[in-house]
């Protein structure tokens, strides 16, 4: 088995570590405070082709893999979660939804401005009362001769408010399959639709230089060409992605595990306890070598994940262990980092505390923990 990385893979880990080091870093306690997102910093991402890594060129890409899109989300959570969330927001699901089920003409006027920066997207599927059970949505899309006349409302919707969002690919009902069930599908919302309502900029405990809100559809008619694929196959079409998803939040969940390590790893050779470095005490290297331990087991599960997409090979339950582990031990290193700065991991001041109210997302969002086990047990045959 060949653990390396490509030489181009290899770049853009390199690229992607350089940029969050000079470009985020130095900011990210700033924009955390002052709870906005940094148009600057994402143009700059645009600039050096990250919005576009697995897409090929005539599409607006670079050309690259799935393990090189995460590796540069893995290096920019590292240092502000926020612009990992932009990528699988905008690459990992937007993009995928048009470039993996839309039609030509979708690709070319959505995806190929999307893989270039100039534009964000957004997904809406989660709502007010629907959140794990995707298949219970209720906003609703009727056809009206050459349109779809949309209604309902989503909830916790990344990237809606940003100047700069294109589109909304919102999950509705649609009628009926033909197997008699209900049809889920997925529409393309341009900005700008009479009858879209980009909702209140929520405010949240952590991911605060990422723009979430909430969104409503009243009679909001968008050209009948707007269905993504089949409309047989809309709910299977979204759960793809999230599968997808979930590689991306396990990358991000690595990233930041790796900032509190960083952080608890420096204190703890700096201070000093009972006449000694605090890294020369038992108790504090079990818990460091927890952490290093566990960031390397988490991100061989989701390279492997990824390797099996770039591959054409089911990376199903992969993406769930990735998820599953990497978000949870995320959390344990958050908890850790505080733990061993003490009662000065407890101010605002040091860098620890702002990881650990960020890192309790990463449990629930592109699936919680709890569905990642039920279908990691479904996969076992239980």
């Amino acid at each position: 088995m060949d653990f390396s990385l490509t030489s181009e893979q290899k770049m853009i880990r390199d690229m992607s570590r350089e940029f969050a080091e000079k470009e985020i870093m130095p900011r990210a306690k700033e924009l955390d405070e002052k709870n906005e997102f940094a148009y600057d910093i994402a143009e700059k991402m645009a600039e050096l082709g990250m919005m576009g890594i697995p897409y090929p060129e005539k599409y607006g890409g670079s050309g690259g893999d799935w393990l090189s899109l995460h590796l540069c989300i893995e290096e920019l959570s590292r240092a502000d979660v926020s612009f990992g969330v932009l990528l699988d927001v905008t690459t990992t699901v937007v993009g995928q939804m048009v470039y993996a089920f839309g039609s030509e003409k979708q690709k070319k006027k959505w995806l190929v401005p999307l893989a270039q920066g100039k534009e964000i997207g957004c997904f809406g599927l989660t709502e007010p009362n629907v959140g794990s059970d995707a298949g219970a949505t209720e906003t609703k899309a009727v056809l009206d001769g050459d349109h779809w006349v949309i209604n309902g409302a989503k909830m916790f919707i990344t990237n809606a408010g940003l100047k700069n969002m294109s589109i909304i690919i919102a999950t509705a009902r649609t009628g009926t399959r033909s197997d008699g069930r209900a049809a889920i599908n997925s529409i393309i919302v341009p900005n700008g639709t009479p009858g879209l309502i980009i909702g209140r900029k929520l405010d949240k405990l952590g991911w605060r230089s990422s723009d979430t809100r909430e969104i409503f559809f009243e009679d909001c008619r968008v050209p009948r060409e707007n269905l993504l694929g089949d409309p047989e196959h809309g709910l299977g079409y979204h759960l793809h992605v999230l599968q997808t998803g979930r590689i991306s939040v396990a990358s991000i969940s690595i990233g930041l595990a790796r900032a509190c390590y960083d952080a608890a790893l420096r204190y703890s050779k700096e201070r000093i306890q009972f006449g000694k470095r605090i890294c020369k005490h038992q108790r504090i290297q079990d818990k460091l070598a927890n952490m290093a331990m566990g960031v390397k087991l988490a991100q061989l599960v989701t390279y492997e994940a990824c390797w099996k997409k770039d591959h054409d090979l089911d990376y199903s339950i992969e993406a769930a262990y990735a998820k599953l582990y990497a978000s949870e031990h995320a959390k344990y290193c958050a908890d850790q980092a505080i733990q061993i700065h003490g009662g000065y991991g407890f101010l605002n001041e040091f860098d620890v505390s702002r990881y650990w109210r960020q890192v309790k997302i990463n449990e629930i969002g592109e699936g919680t923990s709890e569905i990642q086990r039920m279908n990691i047990a479904k996969w076992l045959g239980c």
